[in-house]
């Protein structure tokens, strides 16, 4: 093995990490290094024998780990974007080691009490908002993780810690064994029947990735398997391929997780019992805006209500169309997609087919760029021959309208075997001023299906969306503007997290964009007016469906955070019964059902706070009225308040407060009822 470059200083570029340099073998020897040094930092603050103040104990904290934090973010970012079996070995041995760590910090006795004692006095430390924020934030984390228990009450906190860490790490391990395992192979015209070039395309270049040359492969990609599910007139092959998409994690064997939920559940309880809360969903809501769980239910059930109506509607148009072209059938969920896309045809004259030559992936990645120049004065450079841990990475230079570098961008855009599914922002380094400018380093990661080689990537409308929501995260990290690491960029409550990146997903359907940047594929001619009418016309076809399949996930994630007692949980009965209780239709399933919700089970990230993307939608949808009340998307001042309440702010003031800052009063749900078409 080479010398550790985990271990020394990086002399690349902007301080990329040196990736062809690392080995897995660095990770272990780096982060058993990085953890002592990291504990003698801590102790080191507890112990010191000044009087604590904000400098020596909290200032102390945030500058302190930074050999570890460095380390573990080059990791897990490779973990979830290009791993392996050794990577995921090591993943696997250092969870729990992890954890123990953190509860070892977080239930240091003497820590904790410095902690308290500048608590107690913040009213007489004469602290800015940045730093009142910062303290009340250790303050509350450190009680949320067990500080406040007696000896036993955090020894079986900190079991329960290494327990989920390391049940939470294998749940998202056997999804993606499923996800990558899985194949569905092409080959006869009957295979092929109803597929449209793009597809068939993507499905050869999938196909040779995996060996088989000359034959087709559909993968559990979104950007795969959606539009399979789309266009295929093979009903048995549709409901082949569905079934395998749906029941990822349930299939019985080594990678199935239903005993991984019932017992990071029955954990989540136990741990939520011990710090006094009703429920973990009691306890998770508490640190949010929602703050309760009869409020995200208030919410819910008022989307929830007119969504079902929709939906209910729409099934029936479907069935019409199925019995049109002799379908004698009941509508299932390996038919919705097929048969909306025909309804879709039918009612707007639009297809996906007619659509997707306009939506190059090079053209929306510059879609986003330019609207991130016109919004906040951003330049971005794309540079070569930089260190990057995949070939397909692309890295921009981004920077402000006075020519100064504000960070780096990585646009991580195509589905590997090595990659989980889904879309996802993350940093590989944090804004923050605590000892000078350091710049962000951001990614963005995504699954689409690559075009053949020297052909376009093409994409679903979805897809640009799906840029754009992950592209709005992307900013929040890069915009950043604050002093403390712990609060920089989407460090907010996690139902305000989604703000921007929904946010950003208004001007993509603005025509002022896509005009400019919906261009063919072959002969760059703009998207004709007509087919960009019927695109904004159809913008909230199917809406039904999109809102049941998701808030039907945010419903089971609340109800299953709301057991206080799981040791014999059936996870499959429990999904089964809860949507029973809502009146789920047959025909629809889950967004993520609960062998696969990765976002509720592999880590404690958005678990029993699902909700979050419509608690952050009533005010997006809201916040996006601010532009269109001024007759400009673009509207200078707006987009100044926006960059200064919301994409710079960072965790720094209080997310309602800033949301009224910015709008200049509290949102309003009727704002999301009318984007999704779902107003009386």
């Amino acid at each position: 093995m080479t010398a550790n470059p985990l271990l020394t200083e990086w002399n690349t570029p902007f301080e990329l990490p040196p990736f062809s340099d690392i080995e897995p073998a660095h990770f272990t020897e780096a982060f058993e290094k990085a953890m002592v040094q990291a504990r003698a930092e801590i102790n080191a603050i507890a112990d010191n024998a000044e009087a604590p103040t904000f400098d020596n104990t909290i200032r102390a904290l945030e500058a302190s780990g930074e050999l570890l934090t460095r380390a573990a973010r080059t990791f897990y970012n490779l973990s979830g974007a290009h791993t392996n079996p050794d990577l995921q070995a090591i993943e696997r041995e250092m969870a729990p080691k992890f954890a123990k760590h953190g509860s070892e910090t977080f239930q240091n006795e003497a820590l904790f009490q410095r902690i308290a004692s500048l608590w107690s006095q913040r009213g007489e430390l004469g602290l800015d908002e940045e730093q009142a924020r910062v303290l009340e934030r250790y303050h509350t984390m450190f009680q949320r993780a067990g500080a406040g228990l007696g000896a036993a009450g955090k020894s079986r906190m900190a079991e329960i810690s290494q327990n989920l860490a390391s049940i939470g790490t294998q749940f998202a391990q056997n999804v993606l064994k499923d996800e990558a395992d899985y194949k569905l192979v092409l080959e006869s015209e009957e295979d092929l029947a109803g597929l449209p070039d793009f597809l068939i395309a993507a499905a050869a270049e999938a196909a040779a990735e995996r060996g088989l040359e000359g034959k087709y492969v559909i993968t559990l990609s979104r950007s795969s398997i959606e539009p399979f599910l789309q266009f295929s007139t093979n009903r048995p092959l549709r409901e082949t391929a569905f079934k395998a998409w749906s029941g990822r994690g349930e299939g019985g064997g080594e990678t199935d997780n239903r005993e991984i939920v019932s017992k990071t559940v029955a954990l989540r309880a136990e741990k939520a019992k011990l710090l006094g809360f009703d429920s973990f969903a009691h306890f998770k809501l508490d640190d949010t805006m929602a703050k309760t769980p009869d409020a995200v239910r208030e919410l819910l059930t008022k989307v929830w209500t007119p969504a079902l109506k929709r939906a209910r509607e729409e099934e029936e148009k479907l069935a019409e169309m199925a019995r049109s072209e002799g379908g004698n059938f009941k509508i299932a969920p390996w038919d919705w997609r097929h048969y909306a896309e025909k309804v879709r045809k039918d009612e707007f004259d639009l297809d996906e087919t007619e659509l997707k030559p306009y939506l190059q992936l090079d053209k929306i990645i510059e879609a986003a760029f330019d609207t991130a120049t016109r919004l906040f004065g951003l330049s971005f450079e794309e540079k070569h021959g930089l260190p990057t841990y995949h070939p397909d990475v692309r890295v921009f230079e981004v920077k402000d309208r006075d020519g100064k570098h504000v960070g780096l961008f990585l646009g991580d855009y195509f589905a590997r075997a090595s990659k989980r599914s889904g879309a996802w922002m993350s940093a590989f380094r944090s804004q923050h001023r605590l000892d000078g400018e350091i710049s962000p380093i951001i990614v963005n990661v995504m699954n689409f299906s690559k075009g053949t080689p020297g052909e376009a990537t093409l994409l679903t409308f979805d897809d640009a969306r799906t840029l754009f929501h992950e592209f709005g995260h992307g900013l929040h990290g890069l915009l950043s503007n604050v002093t403390y690491p712990i609060i920089s960029g989407t460090g907010v409550a996690r139902d305000f997290v989604e703000l921007p990146s929904q946010l950003y997903e208004h001007w993509l359907s603005e025509p002022e964009v896509l005009s400019r940047f919906a261009v063919h594929y072959k002969t760059g001619e703009a998207m004709p007016n007509a087919l960009l009418d019927k695109l904004l016309a159809a913008e909230n076809f199917n809406q039904g469906f999109a809102t049941v399949e998701y808030t039907a996930c945010a419903l089971v994630d609340l109800e299953i955070h709301l057991l206080t007692e799981a040791s014999d949980l059936d996870v499959t009965d429990f999904e089964k019964k809860t949507l029973q209780a809502i009146d789920m239709p047959d025909a629809i399933t889950m967004r993520h059902r609960v062998p696969h919700f990765a976002h509720a089970f592999a880590g404690d990230s958005y678990s029993a706070g699902y909700y979050s993307y419509m608690w952050s939608e009533v005010m997006d949808a809201d916040a996006f009225g601010a532009f269109e009340e001024k007759g400009d998307i673009f509207d200078p001042e707006t987009a100044e308040k926006l960059y200064t309440h919301i994409y710079s702010a960072g965790g720094r003031p209080d997310p309602a407060q800033t949301y009224k800052a910015f709008r200049g009063r509290a949102p309003e749900i009727n704002a999301l009822l009318t984007k999704r078409g779902l107003a009386a």
